[in-house]
């Protein structure tokens, strides 16, 4: 991607496995493409995919933005947490089914341990839910500390990962 002064790049997630998944991912992307300091600049194919961790839950539809933001990394956390409140996200079960989950998952290359934003975000290189789509719209990205996402997705595997023929638009 390669950021400019008009802003740094950064990687999001989108899952959903409950009401309107599909629904609820695009207004997730008409909401993130509505901030103002955020633009989209492209948006991967939807999967669906089986869960990882957490009780028995319904299956996601996952995918990935690619966009560049004038936001500071916790500005743009809290405004895709501000999203997910719209879509009436609950954390009451950790892992647990959510309307919306919109995660950060690289920005302009950063690296923190900070536990309210960790960047990358962990787990991240191991999960074939995130790096499937990304590898889809971003063939030669980089996870950062962890290496490329095509070498990452091979050893990930594409167990419970299934591309769907939904798609999602950019506004």
């Amino acid at each position: 991607m390669g950021s400019d002064a008009a802003g740094k790049d950064c990687v999001l997630a989108l899952g959903s496995n409950l009401g309107h998944r599909l629904d609820i991912l695009q207004g997730a992307v008409d909401a993130v493409a509505g901030i103002p300091e955020v633009r989209v600049l492209a948006v991967s194919p939807v999967y669906e995919t089986v869960p990882v961790g957490g009780p028995a839950q319904p299956d996601y539809l996952n995918a990935v933005l690619l966009a560049r933001t004038t936001l500071a990394p916790r500005d743009l956390l809290a405004q895709v947490h501000e999203v997910e409140a719209a879509f009436d996200r609950v954390r009451l079960v950790h892992w647990g089914p959510r309307t919306l989950d919109i995660d950060i998952i690289t920005y302009e290359g950063a690296l923190s341990e900070d536990p309210e934003l960790t960047l990358p975000h962990p787990r991240a290189h191991e999960r074939a839910f995130v790096l499937a789509p990304w590898h889809d719209v971003d063939p030669d990205a980089v996870l950062p500390g962890h290496g490329a996402v095509a070498a990452l997705l091979a050893a990930a595997g594409n167990a419970g990962v299934r591309r769907s023929t939904q798609e999602l638009t950019i506004p």
